[in-house]
């Protein structure tokens, strides 16, 4: 239907279709929320559990990054693929096919007797989210009514929700049962691919028309977009670096340093990564609101005092630092995944794939590269070493305005 409309004859030129008011669709956009909550909840079990497989099967620090590059890396190019694909050919039902993928992995997680079958159900696990993650995205615009920054705060805060959950889970759920009970969850799985099989019947219904109904050309020239792509990707690494020092290896820093038990560790990392949480669903209506370049501004170059701080104060003020730290750098995820698809319009599908998707790979190469340094030196070395990431930050000065780079 999209098609006939853009090729009439009298289009000499890309048509800029104004879209009729829509209604924010709450209902469809606290159900794909829920359903990131539970994808990323389950996710979430593979780095909570390092712990465990550490001791259960010697591994070194350098494995463990190896766990978390083979999910992240799974997880980070298809996903690309599967948004550019799907920007021409939307598939809905592809969100509960991707969970199956996740379900498989989950249950192979649990019943894995040697280091290569982890890596395996690490990489099912990474191929579910690859599926999930960009047509999640276009629902999630679909449904947003216009109001981009808050449906993305609420479609993400679910996923971060459900990173902060693992951890929870991980401490009272498997380290007293053992790693066997990783599979009890699958049902959380099952619970997702219903509740989105009901997503996707909307989509299919209501969704398509209005993921294809504003086309405009772009609002800058091609030097200027792939430059403003390169700042963008800078400031992923930066983020998503930091993001993985701390999602990976703050158990055992805390562990090492300050010698917790693994429950309390779990507490720890709960804390910060519910401060996350809260971050991403604040960050995207403050966006709408002030400009999503000053919420990026703000938000990674704003978290670099705490940063500097903490590898350098007790156990206390560690806890203390990892809030700020969550709530600040996370303001900025919902204001990327919306200021990017402004940036290229009719492309929401490839730019989301792709901006999700290095965020997996930036975190999964960040683990890999800081569990490699970790046995090299010291896993307090890497906090101190990571510290000075959110500098990069400085780079946002030179994005431009979405607001005052609109094509006429």
């Amino acid at each position: 239907m999209s098609e006939n409309v853009i090729a009439a004859p009298s289009a000499a030129r890309p048509v800029n279709v104004a879209p009729s008011p829509e209604r924010t669709v709450m209902a469809v956009l606290c159900s794909i929320s829920l359903c990131h909550l539970l994808n990323d909840t389950i996710q979430s079990l593979l780095p909570a559990i390092y712990p465990i497989l550490k001791q259960s099967y010697d591994l070194s620090f350098t494995q463990i990054g190896y766990l978390t590059l083979t999910f992240q890396c799974t997880a980070s190019i298809l996903q690309p693929v599967v948004g550019l694909y799907t920007d021409h050919r939307p598939k809905p039902y592809s969100l509960p096919f991707g969970m199956a993928f996740t379900l498989i992995g989950l249950l192979m997680l649990s019943s894995a007797g040697r280091f290569e079958a982890l890596l395996l159900a690490a990489a099912l696990v990474g191929l579910g989210s690859s599926v999930f993650h960009p047509e999640a995205a276009r629902v999630a615009r679909a449904a947003s009514g216009g109001r981009y920054g808050l449906a993305q705060s609420i479609f993400q805060v679910g996923g971060n929700a459900g990173s902060a959950i693992g951890p929870l889970l991980a401490a009272f759920i498997v380290v007293p049962f053992g790693q066997r009970s990783v599979s009890w969850f699958g049902v959380l799985a099952l619970i997702a691919a219903v509740i989105l099989t009901g997503v996707s019947r909307w989509y299919t219904a209501h969704g398509r028309t209005r993921g294809k109904a504003a086309t405009r050309k772009a609002p800058m020239s091609r030097g200027r977009l792939a430059m403003t792509i390169t700042i963008l990707v800078a400031l992923l690494f930066s983020k998503f670096f930091y993001v993985a020092s701390l999602s990976t290896y703050y158990t055992f820093y805390l562990i090492d340093t300050f010698h917790v038990s693994v429950q309390a560790a779990q507490l720890l990392l709960f804390l910060f990564l519910g401060s996350f949480a809260v971050g991403v669903l604040i960050g995207g209506p403050i966006g709408d609101r002030i400009g999503r370049k000053y919420v990026i501004w703000g938000s990674i170059l704003g978290v670099l005092p705490f940063t500097l701080a903490l590898p350098h104060v007790g156990l206390f003020w560690t806890a203390v630092l990892t809030v700020p730290i969550g709530l600040i750098l996370a303001s900025a995820s919902s204001s990327i995944v919306v200021y990017a698809p402004e940036m290229v319009p009719g492309k929401v599908g490839t730019i989301n794939g792709l901006f999700f998707g290095l965020a997996f790979g930036m975190g999964g190469l960040g683990a890999a590269v800081l569990g490699k340094l970790a046995d090299m030196t010291s896993i307090r070395f890497v906090y101190e070493v990571c510290a000075y990431l959110p500098a990069i930050g400085i780079l946002t000065a030179f994005l431009p305005n979405p607001r005052k780079q609109r094509a006429p």
